[in-house]
């Protein structure tokens, strides 16, 4: 009989292992500077992130949420605005919205990659209602892949709105632009959010965020709001938060980022194996798997498969289970049907696609240390269920 294996969705320990002594050693240089917030390392990592984005600055929050949050109140995203948005997300890019007072605008995904639909953004651009109030775009770069970088630029000046890029999934990713330019997920957004959650491809082992721009008042404003809104401290200009990162996060994340570049590579061969093993066992016929590209547009945050039968997804996931293998649905219901956004009032089949996603999408276990033993019996383990 074959003896079961356990194959985490994730693991945060195989890392540790090979970062610790660096972790402990700025770790304790942290606690014995007894300097644990706002200090050196801060600083540094604010630095050193800029240069690796290639931007002008960068601004450290408390999450990635806070990120996206405090980018809408700086572009006075209020009351009586809208914003276009993605159904099918993490919660937190609407709710940064709402948290606003502004109204979100959802609009349908495109079905390959699953980021949100540029052709439907520039319809509702041109034919909402309400589309003098449309203040800006938050696209996602879901699952790690990134949105059409250009395109996305191009809307902006042809529609004057603002681009708050959710770069929580993306951190590290590319777009290649017709004349050969390359560039980062997160860098032409007026306002760009990243999250350090500990799962992230750049992950720290707490919350932590960011907020990038290229704008001097902008990456001001921002540095003021992450602090109750003052430019000096106890002299208040607007009413802003307590969200800063710890010098404890930016401590290991700096040790991260240097390593930042490795993980990404390690990922996207584990993609192009994952993509391997189900072509040569024939798979593809039961389920759609993620494209592979020959660069870093996609960084594969999460290696996330379709089932092309609806029915099999929950199935498989509990067949997957039961042999040890771990797995995700990123997300199981859209945004537009989530109870507190019922005063907006979409209802089910107002985003075909989306919806189908809730329903057939499933992540398979991706980190950089999984080894290729255990894609293959994840693998294995599909094509037996298939096999039943």
């Amino acid at each position: 009989m074959e003896e079961k294996m356990h194959v985490p969705l994730f693991d945060l320990t195989r890392q540790y292992k090979k970062i610790k002594k660096d972790v402990l050693k700025n770790l304790d240089a942290v606690f014995t500077s007894g300097n644990v917030i706002m200090g050196s390392n801060v600083k540094m990592f604010e630095k050193e992130i800029a240069n690796y984005l290639g931007v002008k600055y960068a601004i450290s929050v408390a999450n990635g949420s806070d990120a996206l949050r405090l980018s809408v109140q700086a572009l006075d995203v209020k009351k009586g605005d809208y914003v276009i948005t993605t159904p099918y997300t993490f919660f937190a890019t609407a709710s940064s919205i709402v948290l606003n007072q502004a109204t979100p605008i959802f609009v349908d995904i495109e079905e390959d990659f699953y980021n949100i639909d540029l052709d439907q953004v520039e319809k509702v651009l041109q034919t909402h209602p309400k589309k003098e109030h449309i203040k800006g775009i938050i696209p996602v770069h879901l699952f790690g892949k990134t949105i059409d970088l250009e395109r996305l630029e191009k809307i902006r000046n042809n529609y004057q709105v603002y681009i708050i890029e959710d770069c929580a999934q993306s951190i590290g990713s590319v777009w290649y632009y017709s004349n050969g330019a390359k560039k980062y997920s997160g860098t032409i957004g007026d306002l760009n959010a990243f999250s350090f959650f500990p799962t992230k491809n750049l992950g720290g082992y707490g919350d932590g965020g960011l907020v990038v721009t290229n704008d001097e008042k902008l990456a001001d404003r921002v540095r003021k709001l992450r602090v109750h809104g003052a430019s000096k401290k106890y002299y208040h200009d607007e009413v802003g938060y307590n969200s800063r990162l710890d010098e404890v996060q930016a401590a290991i994340l700096r040790i991260k980022l240097k390593n930042l570049d490795y993980y990404i590579e390690r990922r996207i061969q584990k993609a192009q194996y994952y993509n391997k093993l189900i072509e040569e066992n024939g798979l593809d016929k039961h389920i759609n798997y993620p494209n592979f590209f020959d660069n870093r547009v996609h960084v594969y945050h999460q290696y996330v498969i379709s089932v092309k039968n609806e029915q099999d997804r929950d199935k498989l996931k509990n067949f997957l289970k039961e042999n040890g293998i771990e797995t995700g649905i990123y997300y199981p219901l859209g945004l537009h049907l989530q109870k507190c956004f019922e005063n907006l009032g979409y209802q089910y089949g107002n985003f075909p696609i989306t919806e189908k996603a809730t329903q057939t999408t499933l992540a398979l276990p991706m980190f950089p240390e999984l080894n290729k033993y255990e894609q293959e019996y994840v693998v294995k383990k599909i094509k037996q269920y298939y096999s039943n």
